[in-house]
């Protein structure tokens, strides 16, 4: 029987060389690493039924098998989804490598296949947006965009660029993607509990976490997996994020959503991407501080960013202090490392470089 490494390791050639000779007798499970943005790793036990199942939920979504740009890590669940929908295509992977925008731009993509897919983080998609290539993605029949939020402006360029974008939600314990648009695929369930948690259900769910039941038994329960995300259904039944249930932070006792900052603040002409993270404060409890990456020659100020929430959130929502960066600390597989965001913030507060806004 093929074997993987657990958890899975190595590079995107490596780890397409080793599933296709695991894909010949797929018993064993796939062992994916988390990647920590949320708290501590874990190893996430994937059984072949459960990406099989997504990988085909996928394709029959999008409009039918193709070929795939792989341009993330092979090793976290979105890259290795690319490259397990390939095998359930019959079709050959293109491995990016570090040239993003060069293989973006290849129009020979795909050759072969009715169709060409890829998926991205935002990141990635900032950045072909900064350097004029939105317009390269346009050829793919669907670009899936996933593992955090994006500025709603950026996406709304893109598809003024004629990308045919596809917003997804999950993580590695649903197979990755498993909610597109706010619709779930084929046989995936949402519900959002009394507290707002958002629970999935459906064949795409993973085993459990490697060597930890307690971890897993307190987050899969009689067939559900809480999240830890909140949402809310709207009244087509779609599902709307909301933040991490533990982004939410009490500041002067007003419970704040963290994340809808950070939209609203992506939202702002001027944010070429943004943060939002919260420090302790003796007088607040907590005080909210954004991390902000302004566009190429702009220099927003607290009080601009701070009226630009308040236009769509409770003021007492807006950030009480803005430190502007060039670039937003990031994990391996593209993710905003929100522990590096916290420990900035913190440490410019307490080195005195941090000029906190007054209650308006």
């Amino acid at each position: 029987m093929p074997s993987l490494p657990r958890p899975l390791s190595g590079t995107p050639a490596q780890v397409w060389a080793a599933l296709r000779e695991w894909w010949a007798d797929p018993a064993e499970p796939v062992v994916v690493r988390t990647s920590g943005s949320t708290g501590t790793p874990k190893d996430v036990v994937l059984p072949a039924a459960a990406l099989t199942a997504s990988a085909r939920a996928t394709l029959t979504r999008l409009g039918g098998p193709g070929g795939w740009l792989l341009a993330l890590p092979a090793t976290n669940v979105a890259g290795l989804q690319v490259l397990v929908r390939s095998l359930v295509a019959g079709t050959e992977p293109v491995l990016a490598g570090d040239d993003l925008v060069g293989a973006v731009r290849a129009e020979g993509l795909g050759a072969g296949h009715e169709r060409a897919y890829t998926a991205l983080v935002p990141t990635q998609l900032h950045r072909l947006d900064r350097t004029g290539d939105l317009a390269a993605l346009a050829h793919f029949d669907a670009v899936l965009i996933g593992g955090a939020p994006a500025p709603p402006a950026l996406l709304e360029r893109a598809r003024t660029a004629g990308v045919r974008i596809v917003t997804t939600y999950g993580m590695s314990e649903t197979c990755g993607g498993c909610v597109y648009d706010g619709v779930p695929l084929d046989g995936v369930a949402v519900r959002v509990a009394d507290d707002g948690e958002v629970q999935l259900a459906g064949p795409v769910l993973f085993d459990g976490y490697a060597g930890d039941p307690e971890a897993t038994a307190a987050v899969l329960r009689d067939g559900w997996f809480r999240t830890g995300d909140l949402g809310r259904l709207d009244h087509d039944g779609r599902l709307e994020l909301l933040g991490r249930a533990d982004d939410v932070v009490l500041s002067g006792g007003v419970s704040i959503h963290l994340a809808a900052v950070e939209q609203a603040l992506g939202s702002h002409a001027g944010v070429a991407d943004a943060a939002v993270t919260a420090v302790d404060d003796e007088e607040w409890g907590s005080r909210v501080v954004a991390v902000v990456v302004p566009v190429a020659g702009g220099r927003p100020s607290l009080a601009e960013l701070r009226d630009h929430v308040a236009a769509t959130l409770p003021r007492t929502w807006a950030p009480r202090a803005v430190h502007l960066v060039e670039a937003l600390p990031l994990l391996p597989a593209g993710k905003v490392d929100r522990p590096a965001v916290r420990a900035l913030a913190a440490q410019r507060a307490a080195d005195g470089s941090e000029v906190p806004q007054p209650p308006v």
